[in-house]
């Protein structure tokens, strides 16, 4: 993989330039991509030039000229935008979404767009897991995971709705970042439920993605400066616990425990039932969203759009206006009661997926251990490094209080550095 922060150091050093690491990525591409099927749309020769042309000015910038890629539900003027559907087969907006100028505003340069899932849902799309390409890279972020897992890109962005960031970086290995919901913008992020979707970044470790999210929005969430301080962490098992697998289930105990004895305080908590309710509230949000927001897509293409989607929107039409209203009453409660369950924390720890990523191309997996915490709006980091007995990767999913998203990815650091200590800022710049 490789590290966003090394990379942004050897440029900053004069070791580097922005045009010998767009040719790292461009390597890495030749090598893998055929395989890994991780970008739907690339332009290296442009990235390049503007790397050339721009050298002194992005010498200046936050991310000084790192190659980004652009999860393919999000505008960008100068490439195609196809949102994953052959609806949208050629697709050119007139404008990036506020994203991606932010990452140009950065000195971030578009190296190509990565794969999506249809409308980013669940319909499969053909991206690999550079792990082991048998298996799925998670979805709906899959192209954006991969490119980072494989080394093709330091930096990426997705988007999550259920569970589309931190699922796809468990699945693949790498540091996934979901902050808290409207941090950063959705303006041109292709809508699939306005309450619920959020942007996200991947990168190789939680230093790295924090670099990246800090330099994208200009916010202090930088957390490379100084060790990590120890935080209040509580392991929760909550109704979802039994459906981990024994090997999910033992990296989240090994990584509270490992926790507790690098320092941190450590506890257990029970959530209250409503977060339990909370989470059933999720799908009825974002069902009755997407009915609405992908009327245009149905009523005009319905024959367009795969049978698994097609069958969620028919369905999601009976979802009464009153049925929907509850939902956001129950997540109102909730939120009030999440933050008083971790009055006395900062984090959580629970499991990133079910399990390591399933074998076979047909599902993308399962996002029930990310559905309440993307309708909390907490934010959440995937923790890499730890691996099943295959060494498919397992993620822990650290949950921190909204709008405390410094701390949270803070959290995630220690964490990381007492499951890995010589992981840290040492992931080869290859």
């Amino acid at each position: 993989m490789l590290s966003a922060l090394g990379l942004a150091r050897r440029l900053a050093a004069g070791e580097l330039d922005a045009a010998a690491v767009i040719d790292l990525c461009a390597a890495a591409i030749a090598e893998r991509e055929a395989e890994i099927g991780a970008f739907a749309m690339l332009d290296i020769d442009a990235a390049r030039d503007g790397a050339t042309r721009a050298a002194a000015a992005l010498a200046a910038t936050p991310l000084a000229g790192l190659p980004v890629g652009i999860k393919d539900i999000i505008d960008t003027a100068d490439l195609p935008t196809e949102y994953g559907s052959a609806v949208y087969r050629g697709h050119r907006p007139r404008t990036d979404a506020a994203v991606v100028s932010m990452v140009r505003r950065a000195g971030g340069l578009i190296l190509g767009k990565t794969v999506t899932t249809e409308f980013a849902f669940r319909q499969a799309a053909h991206t690999r897991n550079p792990v082991n390409p048998a298996h799925t890279p998670g979805g709906s972020s899959s192209g954006s995971a991969a490119a980072v897992a494989a080394g093709m890109v330091p930096i990426a962005l997705g988007t999550q709705t259920g569970g589309s960031v931190i699922r796809p970086a468990a699945y693949c290995g790498v540091a996934g970042f979901k902050p808290s919901y409207k941090l950063i913008p959705t303006v041109g992020v292709k809508c699939f439920s306005w309450h619920l979707d959020t942007v996200g970044l991947f990168a190789a470790d939680v230093a790295d993605v924090a670099f990246a999210a800090a330099a994208i929005t200009g916010r202090d969430l930088r957390v490379d400066g100084s060790a990590p301080a120890t935080p209040r962490l509580a392991l929760l098992r909550d109704h979802l616990w039994p459906q981990a697998s024994a090997a999910m289930q033992q990296a989240v105990e090994s990584a509270a425990r490992t926790a507790a004895n690098a320092g941190a305080r450590v506890e257990e908590l029970t959530p209250p039932p409503i977060l339990e309710e909370a989470w059933r509230a999720h799908a009825i949000i974002r069902d009755y969203e997407a009915c609405r927001a992908l009327a245009f897509e149905l009523d005009r293409h319905r024959d367009r759009l795969s049978p698994v989607l097609r069958d969620l929107l028919d369905a999601a039409a009976a979802i009464t206006p009153e049925a929907y209203d509850a939902a956001r009453r129950t997540t109102r409660v909730a939120r009030r009661a999440l933050a008083e369950l971790m009055d006395d924390c900062d984090a959580l720890l629970t499991p990133a997926a079910p399990g390591a990523a399933p074998h076979g191309l047909a599902s993308t997996g399962s996002p029930v251990f990310n559905h309440l915490w993307t309708l909390m709006g907490s934010p959440v980091v995937n923790v890499p490094g730890l691996t099943d007995a295959k060494g498919l990767p397992l993620g822990v999913q650290v949950i921190g209080r909204f709008g405390r998203d410094r701390a949270a990815l803070e959290a995630a650091r220690f964490v990381e550095g007492a499951l890995a200590p010589a992981l840290g800022n040492a992931v080869a710049a290859r």
